[in-house]
């Protein structure tokens, strides 16, 4: 899944993002684009618990 985050503005935000849904989701592979801001997750998780996850670290989905 693939989720657009307009605020990700550098590599500290994508650790954040990165590092609150691996303590949520242990097994998720996470890949954060920085000039994309966008963030790709493969999880068993559903969409909208990674989706509030990302909110919960102070981050938009759109």
């Amino acid at each position: 899944m693939k989720f657009n985050v307009p605020s990700i503005a550098c590599d500290a935000c994508a650790k954040t993002i990165s590092e609150g849904i691996r303590t949520h989701e242990p097994e998720a592979k996470v890949d954060v684009d920085v000039a994309n801001k966008t963030v790709s997750v493969e999880t068993e998780a559903s969409q909208e618990s990674i989706k509030q996850v990302i909110t919960s670290v102070g981050h938009q989905v759109e």
